[in-house]
């Protein structure tokens, strides 16, 4: 075993053995396709990096060597189409095998890989394409995707490459024979630890979607994750992170760190999250260690756990959300199994951890993770008491970061500045710590919605039901909801010659659900004479979630 964890991370611990102090330490030039994927397929070719199936029965088991050869064809097909070095290129591939090839591939010809999901639509599409002058687009023929992609293309001039899989369709490279009439060989190209890799489309609530972008070394700082969060052991284990590849998780539990401690990882390919689906494939795979958002593990709570056999399943983590105290109870009673929670952003890794060896406190994040200098701090920048609510920041001077904070809000300085100024990276989350230094998250200083895992920005929203013309204003919130954590709500005036009613919510509910990805859609519709607002003429969304929570 090669031990790439410790190649490239220096560690300290305490008397206790929990993790202290980690540091990143990685050549100018790393290249995770190269210094990770084809250094373990050149020392353990036949070593398990992937177990990956579907509801249907299908199954197939990759190793490293396959891995390897795969993200080389990939590589070859790319650059064949004319996809180069710093392109950037959009992959909607759910959770297909091949999502993981094309990844390597264009990690190793130094393309800038943009995940998505595959319920954008249209309008997700243009903006999307346009604000990233992308090239490329690989995606599965499933779901409408292409449809809903050559929609998009006569207002996205600069889209130039469209391969398919899972389907054909005209006009479209198709990805699987393209990866089997290249090459499976590469000569390395040259690439730079800060150079972009990653752009993620993260949503906000005082406009579109910015892009988050990350460079080479963003997967290394991952070895945290895996290593001292999920409690992988270097070579051994099989993992299951429950993410859509469109989602930044998946790079939290689905690639980098996990790869990194040579361990495999399992996918399951499925459409809809179904409990007693998933929970007997734990004993079938023997699944080892877990992660997936407080909404499907209150999802599985509600499941009989006794008659399912989870005990190949040795250590339990859980993000995307506050975690309810009744759900780590339940599900500790049920399985013995103590979750382990852990905050972070797409613009970051873990920022607050518990990590292997700490007693967690059911309901906090945890404590500042070893690899940032992390604090919580009043509008003025200056550090709070205990027991004081205030903004979790990150000390980094941003033209030196410590490994894993992004790059930039990409083509967005004004953002960017916003975030990250006076040798601070402001979160825009609220917590407050207790005297044995737990952190216990509070809030969103602005409005992000977080629903099953999903992070949905209101102005995206709203922007959508404007266009309705019974809609002369509107808000969205988030309610709290006992399954999903929230839901989305729409506050609503109606324009003159409109009525409240059952049906008009029902049309506007499919308004949002065709305009942009069904997830956003308002479960909840209240029609009001007028909306709160400041003096200024802003709509004051925090007297409207006071209103809900009373």
């Amino acid at each position: 075993m090669l031990n790439l964890n410790e190649r490239f991370v220096k560690e300290k611990y305490d008397e206790n053995g929990i993790l202290i102090d980690f540091k990143v330490n990685a050549p100018d030039n790393f290249n995770f396709g190269y210094d990770c994927i084809d250094e373990i397929a050149k020392n353990e070719p036949d070593k398990v990096a992937m177990v990956w199936c579907n509801p249907e029965g299908e199954e197939h088991i990759f190793t490293f060597k396959q891995m390897s050869e795969y993200s080389n064809r990939a590589a070859n097909a790319f650059l064949k189409a004319g996809i180069k070095k710093g392109d950037n290129v959009m992959l909607v591939l759910k959770r297909h095998y091949q999502y993981w090839f094309a990844i390597l591939g264009l990690h190793k010809i130094g393309a800038v890989t943009i995940p998505a999901t595959h319920l954008l639509t249209k309008k997700d599409y243009v903006y999307r394409f346009n604000s990233a002058d992308c090239v490329a687009i690989i995606c599965t023929a499933e779901d409408g995707v292409c449809e809903h992609v050559e929609e998009s293309l006569p207002e996205c001039p600069t889209v130039k490459v469209k391969m398919v899989t899972h389907g054909n369709r005209e006009g479209w490279l198709n990805f699987d024979d393209e990866l089997e009439a290249a090459s499976d060989k590469l000569e390395r190209i040259d690439t730079k630890l800060t150079e972009p890799i990653l752009m993620f489309f993260t949503s906000g609530t005082s406009g579109y979607p910015k892009m988050v972008q990350h460079n080479h070394g963003y997967g290394l700082a991952h070895i945290l994750t895996a290593k001292h969060w999920h409690n992988i052991k270097a070579g051994e284990g099989l993992h299951l992170t429950i993410s859509d590849t469109g989602w930044g998780k998946a790079a939290w539990g689905k690639l980098y760190g996990q790869w990194l401690m040579e361990s495999a990882i399992f996918v399951y390919d499925f459409e809809k999250f179904e409990p007693s689906a998933i929970l007997p494939l734990f004993k079938k795979y023997n699944i080892t260690t877990f992660c997936a958002p407080p909404t499907m593990f209150r999802f599985f709570i509600k499941e009989d756990l006794s008659k399912y056999d989870l005990s190949s399943l040795k250590y339990a983590t859980i993000a995307g959300e506050a975690l309810n105290p009744e759900v780590y109870k339940q599900f500790y009673e049920a399985t013995g199994i103590k979750l382990m929670e852990g905050f972070g952003q797409t613009e970051t890794t873990l920022v607050i951890v518990n990590v292997v060896g700490m007693e967690p406190k059911p309901g906090s994040m945890g404590k500042p993770s070893p690899q940032y200098d992390v604090d919580i701090v009043d509008p003025d920048g200056k550090s709070v008491d205990p027991g004081t609510v205030g903004e979790i920041v990150v000390r980094a001077d941003r033209n030196n970061p410590p490994m894993g904070l992004f790059m930039c809000y990409n083509r967005n300085e004004e953002l960017t500045n916003k975030a990250w100024h006076d040798g601070l990276y402001h979160t825009g989350d609220t917590a407050w710590k207790d005297e044995d230094g737990y952190y216990w998250y509070v809030g969103r200083t602005d409005d992000i919605i977080k629903s099953s895992g999903y992070r949905i920005g209101p102005f995206e929203i709203e922007s959508v039901l404007m266009e309705h013309p019974s809609v002369l204003e509107c808000a969205i919130t988030g309610v709290p909801h006992p399954i999903r954590g929230q839901v989305v709500k729409a506050t609503i005036v109606l324009a003159k010659g409109y009525t409240p009613s059952e049906e008009l919510k029902k049309e506007l509910q499919d308004h949002v659900k065709r305009q942009t990805a069904p997830y956003k859609y308002p479960r909840i519709v209240e029609f009001v004479d007028e909306l709160p607002k400041t003096i200024s003429g802003k709509i004051r969304r925090v007297e409207l979630r006071n209103e809900t929570d009373k």
